[in-house]
């Protein structure tokens, strides 16, 4: 035990130790950003429509896919695949919405979680088949190549941009729904659709659009993750796990506790990875089950 503590002692006073560790922080705030945009899109249909959509890591894959096509196929660039791709993954949503869930949402949760689910291997099975298991690689981002100098690590300025842009969309999103008139109205509109209904507000069709955005935050996330992941079919399989242990954990349909938790769990995961690599896979689902116990709505949820 003293030989451990001394060991211990003489990590902390080494100065790399502090290096790594902040290092292995500034990583994980960018797995904190992946998380975060993905848990908002999740909050936002589950928070507004009561759906829990196990669909999402599929329409994240679709994003990734969709921004290797537009390149590949029509010589459209990162940029403009921001925003294009999002709104055609989007209007797919609007979709399935019209067709398959709108019937479901006065029916058990479990209802929507088995339609989702089915409808994510379908995708991921359809694009299996088309581009296989190991997938295809989207390219680096002229614009955003190359590293910067942080003093203690070389940190590639795509990742920055990645948090950046991610914690912008994920706040522009809390003010919307939260902070506006239109965010007012999908609020009531899911509580009290008849009285919204009543002051000429179509509630259905700004369901529909909800449901949307969420699908296209998903895809949003999905063209940011091509340059630097293998957009593959099954790219969002087990990150959607992680993910919707990230909303548990802020609480199902929190905005703002799936921006909070989706970073900090990003932090964590990072720290966990320098000081006991192994753990680093199932942390997230520890510090869930401990929520659950001591706070059964999520870290920000609220309990009716």
């Amino acid at each position: 035990m003293g030989a451990f503590l001394q060991r211990t002692l003489d990590a902390i006073a080494d100065p790399f130790f502090w290096q790594d560790l902040l290092a292995q922080g500034v990583l994980g705030v960018y797995n904190g950003a992946t998380y975060a945009i993905l848990s908002l899109g999740l909050a936002v249909i589950f928070g507004l429509l009561n759906i829990i959509n196990f669909t999402h890591g599929a329409q994240y894959m679709m994003g990734a896919f969709g921004a290797w096509l537009l390149l590949q196929f029509l010589g459209v660039n990162y940029w403009v695949a921001l925003i294009v791709v999002p709104i055609v993954v989007g209007a797919s949503g609007i979709v399935i919405e019209r067709l398959l869930l709108k019937h479901l949402y006065k029916l058990d949760h479990l209802y929507g979680l088995l339609l989702t689910f089915g409808l994510a291997l379908i995708i991921q099975g359809l694009f299996r088949n088309e581009f296989g298991v190991s997938g295809v690689n989207y390219g680096r981002v002229p614009e955003l190549s190359g590293s910067l100098d942080l003093g203690f690590m070389i940190m590639p300025i795509y990742r920055l941009w990645v948090v950046a842009i991610a914690l912008a969309v994920c706040l522009g999103t809390w003010f919307v729904i939260e902070r506006t008139k239109l965010g007012a109205y999908l609020r009531a509109g899911t509580e009290n659709p008849a009285l919204v209904q009543a002051f000429g507000i179509n509630v259905p069709r700004m369901i529909t659009l909800t449901y949307g955005a969420g699908v296209g935050l998903a895809a949003f996330a999905g063209v940011l993750a091509a340059p630097i992941s293998q957009v593959a079919p099954l790219m969002g399989a087990d990150l959607i796990i992680v993910v919707f242990a990230v909303v548990v954990i802020g609480g199902m349909g929190s905005i703002m506790g799936s921006i909070v938790t989706g970073f900090g769990l990003g932090i964590i995961e990072g720290f966990t990875k320098f000081f006991y690599a192994e753990a680093s896979n199932v942390v997230i689902f520890v510090i869930m089950a401990i929520v659950l116990l001591v706070k059964p709505a999520g870290l920000f949820g609220r309990t009716n």
